[in-house]
C-alpha cells in the first residue's frame, strides 16, 4: 500500500489564537525594540523565538505508512508505529474529542493544539491537532493520540485498510 496523504486544516479557534498571540509577540517585541535606543536587547528576542518555536512543532498533515502514522511538523515527521508493544487498537473519527480537555503540558493553540492534555472522556492524551471540531482518536494499548485530519471518515478508512480492521458499522 502507498502512504496516504491527509492535510491538517486549520479550525476557526486555531486561526484566531494564531493571530492574536503572533500579533501580541510581535507588539511587544516591537515595544521593547522602541524603547532600547542602544540598539537591540536580548529581551525583545525572547517573543521572536516563542514564535520561531511554536511555528517549528506546527502540524502540516498526517501520512498513514504500513508501519506507522507520520505527523508532519514543519521540519521533520513524529513517528507513531502502529504495532509492537505499543500497538494500535482502535481508531475511530470522534468530532470535538478534545471538548472538556485541560492542557497539562504544551501548545494550546499558538500553530497547533499539541501536547499532552486531559478529559473525563479520553483521560491523559498526546494531541496533534489543528481543528478541534474535526478529531479522531487512535487509542494504543499504552497511550491514546488525537488528531485532526482534513477528512476523519478518510483517515479513519485508511489506518483501518493498512491494519486489516474491520470497518466500524
Amino acid at each position: 500500500m502507498h502512504p496516504k496523504q491527509h492535510l491538517a486544516p486549520w479550525g476557526r479557534a486555531l486561526i484566531v489564537i494564531s493571530l492574536l498571540s503572533s500579533l501580541l509577540c510581535l507588539g511587544i517585541s516591537a515595544g521593547l525594540m522602541l524603547s532600547r535606543v542602544r540598539g537591540l536587547s536580548w529581551p525583545a528576542l525572547l517573543p521572536l523565538a516563542v514564535l520561531a518555536i511554536c511555528a517549528l512543532f506546527t502540524v502540516r498533515g498526517y501520512v498513514v505508512t504500513a508501519d506507522a502514522l507520520l505527523v508532519r511538523r514543519l521540519l521533520w515527521n513524529t513517528r507513531l508505529p502502529w504495532r509492537g508493544s505499543a500497538a494500535l487498537q482502535s481508531v475511530q473519527a470522534e468530532p470535538d474529542a478534545m471538548r472538556g480537555s485541560i492542557r497539562l503540558w504544551g501548545n494550546g493553540g499558538m500553530y497547533s493544539f499539541t501536547g499532552l492534555f486531559r478529559s473525563k472522556a479520553l483521560g491523559s492524551y498526546r494531541a496533534f491537532v489543528t481543528d478541534r471540531h474535526r478529531t479522531v482518536v487512535l487509542r494504543f494499548a499504552n497511550r491514546t493520540v488525537v488528531v485532526s485530519p482534513a477528512s476523519p471518515q478518510d483517515f479513519v478508512r485508511d489506518v483501518q485498510q493498512v491494519l486489516g480492521l474491520p470497518a466500524a458499522s
